[in-house]
């Protein structure tokens, strides 16, 4: 078995597509389908189902997509851990962040960073908490960021900034008047959020079990995958919904949103690193920088 073989299954098996693959590759469909036969007939385990002209993974390649990320990943940082012997003059650094960390917080961070260690490869994943922590399980993320924590016990978390969640309406709903709201008027409104596993609308939920509000008994009319659709769909309409300052700052200075007098407590913003793989003098850098 090799590592271009583990690549390539790699490929297929995330898309289940020999063509989308084999272009991600560079190679031709028919050199990535005999590199997959190759490796089923070695081990007398076929990886994938062909249903017509496709393919499907089957039970052993869920069980084996999850090594062979595993085996990649540690190769990638013994090629990482060589590069950087001259002195971090070579290297790269696969970086995943939530939806609000990565567009408002993250980016000057990242420019400071390239200003000293120019020769150094960032790339950056946008995501949301759960999808972040599993990256940084999987190997898929050198490192990440999240809003809030994780409980990830393989994972260590480092408080490196905070940040202020507020609830926002329209100018036209009811709360923009500054009324104070309670537990009865959270249950009786209207609510756009953001999706199941982001850190903002985890947080929210967390604060809403203190005020003594079920997150389950709130009226949830949608549910958006990002800050911007949610920002966008609370402007539109009579809904509130919860999302960093930051996202909304610009918005409520210029009146288009207005603050909910509904006091929420700071979230941390923490770096997730594996605790069984000991990060790269890159990532050490970059670990070092954002803290």
């Amino acid at each position: 078995m090799t590592l271009e073989q583990l690549r390539i299954f790699v490929a297929v098996a995330e898309r289940e597509h020999l063509t989308q693959a084999a272009a991600v590759l560079a190679l031709t469909p028919s050199a990535v389908s005999a590199a997959l036969r190759a490796l089923e007939e070695r081990y007398d385990t076929p990886l994938f189902d062909r249903v017509g002209r496709r393919i499907e993974l089957n039970d052993a390649g869920r069980l084996f997509l999850a090594e062979a990320r595993a085996t990649l990943a540690a190769a990638r940082n013994a090629e990482l851990a060589l590069a950087e012997l001259a002195g971090l003059q070579r290297g790269a650094v696969a970086l995943h962040a939530s939806q609000t960390i990565a567009s408002y917080w993250l980016p000057p961070l990242l420019l400071a960073f390239h200003r000293q260690y120019p020769q150094i490869e960032l790339s950056l994943t946008i995501g949301n908490t759960s999808s972040v922590a599993q990256a940084v399980r999987d190997g898929a993320a050198d490192l990440g960021l999240v809003e809030d924590g994780v409980d990830a016990p393989e994972l260590t978390a480092t408080v490196v900034a905070h940040d202020q969640l507020v609830a926002v309406v329209a100018p036209s709903h009811p709360w923009a008047d500054g009324r104070a709201v309670d537990a009865a008027a959270l249950l009786a409104a209207d609510w756009i959020l953001r999706e199941p596993g982001s850190g903002t609308r985890s947080a929210f939920e967390t604060q809403l079990a203190a005020l003594g509000v079920a997150p389950a008994q709130l009226k949830v009319a949608l549910a958006l995958p990002s800050n911007e659709a949610v920002r966008s769909a609370a402007m539109a309409g009579a809904y509130a919904t919860v999302v960093s300052e930051l996202v909304v700052a610009p918005h409520l200075q210029a009146g288009l949103l207005c603050k909910v007098n509904l006091d929420l407590p700071p979230r941390p913003f923490s770096l997730l690193l594996h605790r069984q793989r000991p990060p790269s003098r890159a990532v050490q850098a970059l670990a070092r920088l954002l803290g």
